[in-house]
């Protein structure tokens, strides 16, 4: 028995040699091609957005929030969301910019995607960003109060009406309904579409 338990090691080590000597070939070589304009290969994509999602799950579980979000929060995160959100995920109404459809993966139409997602993981996403993908963390920039009420802005959004956005947000909004020029919400201007 102890030959049989020998090559299982020696079987599994070497597995594992060949493994890493596979990923350090690909990281050193410059194979996989990290151009944003180059999609994901299936698995790869599959494998970073069941991460990010588990991920974010377990984070927010400890989050903690308000039960309701009061009308005058919402209001208030409806134009920090205009302010430094817009441009990436669009609005009611509103298009993103035209230069986001080049960021990789694309950032969701939060219209739509908000659903997915429970108020304790918006509120983390926005305070911690996500990796890789172009979210920044506002954690930094942004107070406690001003997150919880993006995030009360953000988990409104799926049932919100252009009408209604832009009586949040008389100004405009900061997404695009036309081929404007705008600076976004991370400096220096861009030309949409």
């Amino acid at each position: 028995m102890g030959t049989m338990i020998k090559g299982i090691v020696v079987g599994v080590f070497a597995t594992l040699l060949v493994g890493i000597a596979g990923w350090l070939t690909v990281v050193y070589t410059g194979a996989y091609n990290v151009a944003a304009s180059d999609r994901h290969f299936d698995a790869v994509r599959w494998t970073l957005d069941t991460t990010m999602q588990r991920s974010i799950a377990r984070r927010a579980d400890g989050v903690e929030l308000p039960e309701s979000f009061p009308a005058e929060s919402v209001a208030e995160g409806a134009g920090s969301y205009a302010e430094s959100c817009a441009h990436c995920h669009g609005a009611p109404g509103r298009e993103p910019a035209g230069w986001s459809r080049g960021m990789k993966p694309e950032p969701p139409h939060l219209v739509e995607a908000a659903a997915n997602w429970t108020p304790e993981e918006i509120r983390w996403i926005v305070e911690n960003g996500i990796k890789m993908s172009g979210m920044p963390a506002f954690g930094a920039e942004h107070g406690a109060e001003e997150i919880v009420s993006i995030t009360a802005f953000v988990s409104q959004l799926p049932g919100l009406s252009p009408e209604d956005y832009a009586a949040l947000v008389p100004d405009g909004g900061g997404a695009h309904s036309s081929g404007e020029q705008s600076g976004g919400a991370h400096g220096g201007g861009a030309e949409t579409e």
